[in-house]
């Protein structure tokens, strides 16, 4: 038999020492990544061979300076103790145009420039400037086109979703989802009152908020909730916490959504009957909940199913995607859920992906659990949506077809 007691301690540490310089390294992202973002495309636009005049040089490495030191202190004022919605608007915006020269700098300083060498076309300075206009032509364009995607009402999503054990009297029940409101710095009180009258031309029986309802307390943001009280459904509204409430209050968020007539489903649930046919609809706090500190906060699917008859289908919201895990092992047949914004800004999505099991749409988990995750209604943070648009989703519950 071999001794190894020597080597299990020095494994143990060089297992240990990675993970403690993974961590090390995360604390500095938030000093790291501003500057990347404003460094990189700095450099593929004025330093990489393109020879620009001097004055053109200084002037363009001033604005790449300015937006640099603007961008963390607007944050910082916007989103810190300070909530200046100004700061924050000015530092979100900054934050997206330069995720999006950021992300453009690097495909298009690579690939335009390979795909111009292997052509054949110009010389190095002429290839470098092609670059360069070619980033900010597609960057503008973008955050134009971002711009009025985040802006605009969101387009309608339809689609029917089969379950297995939902009765022959709920089949073509309508159920409305509207998650990510995120109501915020920009004010959106219009914006708001249009998606209500937009949900209320679908005529849903049901309809249902999965939470980050805004960036703010309720007192703050009222006036761009309370079209929410105008929302109509033949059966019920309900509502569950997201994360962003966790950040503002959220008793008063679950405080106004009871007020305004929204049915807070806070670790519990109600039974909608129609045709002699009865579905569980129940909610949970978000998963952040138990850690802010607010008593009687926490998600607890036990305590929202307790005294539901295990053989009835069961509707779930749950604001993150990733709570599928203990859904299904529960037997819940759909679970809706928000949070990921579809990745909002192309190529943020790949981010998403690393901490959230889905990103959008309908996904089958388990042995009969389906989880709808909705790329959000309104927007977090920059004011744009690039190749992740918002939606309203209408899902029409199905159920089996008798042979």
């Amino acid at each position: 038999m071999t001794d190894t007691s020597n080597t299990r301690p020095a494994e143990g540490e060089a297992r240990a020492a990675r993970p403690s310089r993974v961590l090390r390294l995360m604390r500095f992202l938030p000093l790291i990544a501003p500057v990347l973002l404003w460094a990189v495309p700095c450099w593929v636009l004025l330093y990489a061979g393109q020879d620009w005049p001097l004055p053109v040089t200084l002037a363009g490495t001033a604005l790449f300076a300015l937006g640099l030191l603007c961008m963390p202190l607007a944050m910082v004022r916007g989103h810190g103790r300070r909530q200046q919605d100004r700061a924050a608007i000015l530092g979100d915006t900054l934050l997206g145009a330069s995720w999006i020269l950021f992300t453009w700098s690097v495909l298009l300083g690579v690939l335009l420039r390979l795909a111009l060498i292997v052509a054949g076309v110009g010389e190095g300075q002429d290839r470098a400037r092609v670059v360069t206009w070619a980033v900010l032509g597609v960057a503008a364009a973008l955050l134009a086109w971002g711009y009025a995607e985040a802006r605009r009402v969101p387009r309608v999503r339809r689609l029917d979703v089969q379950l297995p054990r939902l009765g022959a009297g709920l089949d073509g029940l309508r159920v409305v989802l509207i998650t990510d409101t995120h109501y915020g710095p920009l004010d959106r009180a219009r914006w708001s009152a249009r998606v209500c009258e937009t949900v209320n031309s679908l005529e849903a029986d049901l309809v249902c908020h999965t939470g980050d309802i805004a960036d703010g307390t309720a007192e703050r943001r009222r006036a761009q909730a309370e079209p929410l009280g105008t929302v109509r459904a033949t059966k019920a509204r309900v509502y569950v916490t997201g994360n962003h409430e966790y950040y503002s209050e959220a008793q008063g968020w679950v405080d106004l959504m009871d007020e305004l007539g929204w049915e807070p489903l806070r670790n519990r649930h109600l039974l909608l009957e129609r045709g002699g046919d009865t579905l569980v609809v129940a909610g949970v706090d978000d998963v952040t909940a138990e850690s802010s500190g607010l008593a009687g906060h926490r998600a607890h699917l036990d305590g929202a199913l307790h005294g539901a008859d295990p053989e009835l289908p069961v509707l779930l919201l749950a604001h993150q995607p990733k709570f599928i895990d203990r859904a299904a092992a529960a037997g819940v047949d759909l679970q809706l859920s928000g949070h990921t914004h579809g990745g909002q800004i192309w190529p943020f999505h790949h981010l998403v992906r690393l901490d959230q099991p889905a990103l959008a749409g309908l996904t089958h988990h388990g042995p009969r659990t389906l989880l709808y995750t909705s790329r959000g209604t309104g927007f977090w943070g920059p004011p744009f949506r690039v190749f992740a648009p918002s939606e309203i989703t209408l899902l029409v519950l199905r159920a089996p077809r008798l042979a």
